[in-house]
């Protein structure tokens, strides 16, 4: 056994904003290649593939490839984390829990959908 009781293996779902805009997703441990992120709109697209990986980030729009210099991206986190802890830099995002705490709630409205088979809203 994988994973124990209780852990989704994949989850998909759907989430809408108040623009309209509707963003499909999808999350799993099971499969492989589906490190994709990708965007369409009325004015064209946008796509990365790898998008979340340790690698080289490749893009691309309806306008062209993207083209950016390689950033570990992990590196570049751990050393800004320095700072604020060895040089008291302030933190871009702030380190208070709250965007923590709004993913949450993110994803207990996700399960909420998932348990009741309806849409559930947040403010």
């Amino acid at each position: 056994m994988k994973f124990k009781e209780g852990v989704d293996e994949t989850i998909q779902f759907q989430m809408g904003f108040p623009s309209g805009a509707v963003a499909s997703c999808l999350s799993t441990y099971a499969m492989n290649n589906l490190d994709r992120f990708f965007l369409n709109g009325d004015k064209g697209f946008a796509e990365m593939q790898p998008s979340t990986g340790y690698g080289p980030i490749k893009g691309r729009t309806n306008k062209g490839e993207l083209t950016q210099p390689h950033t570990t991206h992990q590196t570049v986190q751990m050393d800004e984390m320095a700072g604020i802890i060895l040089e008291g830099r302030q933190p871009i995002v702030p380190v208070d829990g709250e965007e923590g705490l709004r993913d949450l709630k993110i994803i207990d409205a996700i399960y909420d959908a998932v348990r009741t088979g309806k849409k559930v809203m947040l403010k």
